[in-house]
């Protein structure tokens, strides 16, 4: 699965989803991780409301499932979920990307919570269709 980090300095978790100009995006699976790529934004991305600026924001994180971020509007949030992606509230700017990165592997190689568990679950049968679209060609 694919997951996405809002960051500034490409190490912590420290970025507002509205104005994040950077976000990062890993591959994670029950093997580790790998470094995906960074998406950039160079709009007007100040916190005021204007939400036209998120769209191109979930357009590129269409095939992301989780979004961590230092904080989130409930529109920005909202969005997200509808378009199946999970965004994740870090608990301090602190956070450091490969720690989260980590603690996800040892879940996925454990016993996933129930949100988690849907989420991989909503995964697999992404891959299933791709798989039969794929064959009937």
């Amino acid at each position: 699965m694919k997951v996405a980090f809002a960051t500034c300095d490409q190490v912590h978790i420290n970025s507002h989803f509205g104005s994040a100009q950077k976000i990062d995006v890993y591959e994670v699976s029950k093997e580790g991780y790998n470094f995906s790529n960074t998406l950039e934004f160079d709009d007007n991305l100040k916190e005021d409301g204007n939400e036209d600026k998120l769209v191109p924001k979930i357009e590129a994180l269409s095939d992301c499932t989780l979004v961590y971020v230092s904080a989130i509007g409930g529109s920005a949030a909202a969005r997200l979920i509808r378009k199946k992606i999970t965004p994740v509230k870090a608990q301090s700017d602190e956070e450091e990307i490969t720690a989260i990165l980590d603690k996800l592997v040892k879940t996925l190689n454990g016993n996933p919570p129930p949100w988690l568990r849907k989420v991989i679950q909503q995964e697999e049968e992404k891959f299933s269709y791709a798989g039969l679209e794929e064959e009937d060609e």
